[in-house]
């Protein structure tokens, strides 16, 4: 049997902020936006083409208010990979995304870390090959 991770959920403050950071900023694609009644909507957002998915779910409570932007502990949440680190790092740079270093070029490949909107970090990489 052949398995892959479709969707991984992501706990943010916002809808609707959190639709706009991924489309607008990173460019990713609005899957769907589906609304559940009582307040709650099925977001998912990701990069066009396949490829895994983001579950944008609005926080619900005090714990998981606690957890947006610290999903990981401080440790990098997501890896985002291309075929153009250039191009896409400096297009992200000019649509207001925050790096926190400048790009690494490592025996793996190049690599630079982010922010998301609510501090989340996530690495942006073109690997090597």
């Amino acid at each position: 049997m052949t398995q892959t991770i479709a969707t991984m959920t992501l706990v943010v403050a916002d809808y609707d902020e959190a639709i706009a950071f991924y489309t607008e900023k990173l460019g990713f694609t609005l899957h769907a936006d589906t609304d559940l009644g009582h307040g709650k909507r099925w977001v998912a957002v990701g990069p066009k083409g396949p490829g895994a998915r983001l579950l944008l779910a609005q926080a619900d409570g005090a714990e998981q208010r606690a957890a947006v932007g610290n999903q990981t502990g401080g440790r990098v949440m997501g890896f985002i990979e291309t075929h153009d680190f250039v191009g896409d790092f400096a297009a992200m740079t000019k649509r207001g995304v925050r790096f926190l270093e400048q790009p690494r070029h490592e025996a793996y490949g190049s690599v630079a870390v982010f922010e998301d909107l609510y501090g989340n970090k996530w690495d942006l990489i073109q690997p090597k090959g």
